[in-house]
């Protein structure tokens, strides 16, 4: 995560394990590491959680896409998205967890729980 290591890649190319490599290198080369347990890994990630929620605290509801964002906001907003995302991918890495892997079994079982019904899908086939 040094200058060298420019973001060449687009947003869909980039993936947690390229996200979790680079972040454990970051932390590394500064010695960071040994502040990085998971409660307190849980901690900032929670404190992320809380700015990005201020961010949205007395917007009301908000169109899909923000249009009436300005290019500031929209800004902000991916900063504070990514500080929550980077904290998530550190989180998991320490636990020793395989993030995707929970992330893709865990829509597989909220597919089960929650079945595609006549009353829920206006794309229902039956």
């Amino acid at each position: 995560m040094e200058n060298s290591h420019v973001c060449q890649k687009t947003a869909k190319d980039v993936s947690l394990q390229e996200l979790r490599d680079r972040l454990a290198e970051f932390a590394r080369v500064r010695g960071w590491e040994q502040y990085h347990s998971p409660r307190n890994l849980l901690l900032a990630l929670v404190g992320e959680v809380g700015e990005l929620s201020e961010i949205f605290q007395w917007k009301g509801e908000v169109a899909r896409g923000l249009p009436n964002w300005s290019p500031d906001d929209k800004e902000h907003l991916e900063e504070e998205l990514s500080d929550v995302l980077l904290y998530l991918v550190q989180l998991a890495d320490v636990c020793g967890l395989d993030l995707g892997k929970a992330a893709l079994t865990k829509i597989v079982k909220n597919a089960k729980k929650y079945p595609i019904t006549p009353t829920n899908s206006p794309t229902y086939n039956s």
